[in-house]
C-alpha cells in the first residue's frame, strides 16, 4: 500500500485556506493548474511509497514511538511558495522546529522498519495547492497568498496515511488519502 506520514491541519484551519484560495483560483491561467481537494491538503512528513503490509506491525510501532518522543507544538498555514514551477504550495509557522524533528522521525522510524526510502532531503514544510504537469510561472499565484496568516492551532497527531491514485483518464480525478492510524504527540 502507498502511504505517507502526516500532519493534518484542522476544519477551521482548512476552510480559512480555503476561502482564501476561492480568488486565487479566478486569476488567469489557473483553469490549467490541477488544483488539489481541501479534503486532502497536509502537510506531509515522510513519502514511504509502496510499503510491504508485512511491514506495517513495526512501522506503526515506530511511528507511534516518533509520534510520543514529540510533544504538541503550535503552527498555522503561513503565506505561499512553489516547486520548479510545477507545483504551487501554502507554507507554514509556528513550531517549524518541531515540524522538521518530527519529520525525522517519522523518516527514520520507515528507514528502521525496512521501508526502502529516497534520498534524505532537507524538509521543507509545504500544503500542496495545485500542480502543473508542465513548468508555468506560479509567481502570479504565490504572490497573491503570499501573505496569507492562517490562524494558530497546535499540531497534536502524527498520521499515518495510505494514498490512493486517480485512475488515469477520468478528468478530475483525484488521489484519495485515508489515515491508517494517527497517534496523539507527546506522553
Amino acid at each position: 500500500m502507498r502511504l505517507f506520514a502526516a500532519v493534518l491541519p484542522p476544519a477551521e484551519a482548512v476552510e480559512e485556506l480555503y476561502r482564501a484560495v476561492a480568488p486565487v483560483r479566478a486569476l488567469p491561467g489557473a483553469v490549467d493548474l490541477r488544483w488539489t481537494a481541501r479534503e486532502s491538503w497536509h502537510y506531509t512528513l515522510a513519502f514511504l511509497g509502496e510499503v510491504d503490509e508485512e511491514l506495517l506491525p513495526e512501522l506503526e510501532r515506530r511511528m507511534e514511538r516518533a509520534a510520543h518522543r514529540t510533544d504538541p507544538f503550535p503552527l498555522r498555514v503561513h503565506g505561499a511558495g512553489r516547486f520548479d514551477g510545477r507545483a504551487l504550495w501554502a507554507g507554514a509557522a509556528g513550531g517549524l522546529d518541531t515540524l522538521r524533528l518530527l519529520a525525522e522521525r517519522a523518516d527514520a522510524a520507515a528507514r528502521r522498519s525496512g521501508v526502502p526510502m529516497e534520498e534524505h532531503r532537507r524538509y521543507t514544510a509545504h500544503l500542496t495547492l495545485a500542480r502543473s504537469r508542465v513548468p508555468v510561472d506560479l509567481t502570479p499565484y504565490t504572490a497573491a497568498l503570499g501573505g496569507f496568516e492562517g490562524l494558530h492551532w497546535e499540531a497534536g497527531e502524527l498520521s499515518l496515511v495510505r494514498s490512493r491514485l486517480p485512475v488515469d483518464g477520468v478528468p478530475g480525478e483525484q488521489p484519495r488519502y485515508e489515515v491508517v492510524r494517527a497517534w496523539p504527540l507527546g506522553r
